[in-house]
């Protein structure tokens, strides 16, 4: 199961402590450190795009059906895919905002199901009012994504393998399971 994003160092830290099951992907890095005092060998460390460890508490507590990943705008608005839900209008980071669709002021949640990505305009307009008193529809439904789902979120740069590797644990109902196509010619910034 794709638990989160490391870096290099990260994963040379699982190497040195033999927590590392087995490896999947392409090669990535190849990791040189120093000379061995009794051998006179330097170590090396072939680092793949996709390692996987030795199960931990916080690998089930992942998989659980009742986990709820933290809610964060960056996530959020890659959710939404930098739409503004009111509009529909595509906007970059510095221009969106987290909007609840019911406003905390009428005893809504800061929760995924409750927040979407808004343009500051239409945040504005929309104030402390439900969608409806604003007379201002929602484009989409909001939705609390999964563990893998949430992963894919948070990275940046996703490798064909790694997309292939967390796509595989994407509901297939996942809103998220058709962008890929898009977005695999995309880099990312």
């Amino acid at each position: 199961m794709p638990l989160e994003w490391i870096n290099c160092e990260e994963a040379v830290r699982l190497y040195h402590l033999g927590q590392v099951v087995y490896t999947c992907g392409t090669l990535l890095y190849r990791m040189r450190g120093g000379y061995s005092a009794r051998t006179g060998l330097r170590s090396i460390v072939d680092l793949n795009s996709i390692i996987a460890t030795e199960g931990a508490m916080q690998a089930r507590l992942k998989g659980h059906a009742g986990y709820t990943p933290p809610l964060d705008n960056k996530a959020l608005f890659r959710r939404d895919d930098h739409i503004c839900l009111y509009c529909g209008e595509r906007f970059g980071n510095s221009q969106l905002s987290r909007d609840h669709v019911t406003p905390i002021s009428q005893r809504g949640q800061d929760t995924w199901n409750n927040v979407v990505t808004s343009c500051k305009r239409c945040n504005n307009d929309k104030a402390g009012r439900t969608p409806e008193q604003a007379g201002m529809a929602l484009l989409a439904v909001p939705f609390t994504p999964t563990h893998a789902e949430y992963v894919y979120l948070k990275g940046r740069r996703i490798l064909a393998d790694q997309m292939e590797f967390l796509r595989a644990h994407f509901p297939r109902s996942s809103r998220l399971r058709d962008r890929f196509v898009v977005e695999a010619a995309e880099p990312y910034a």
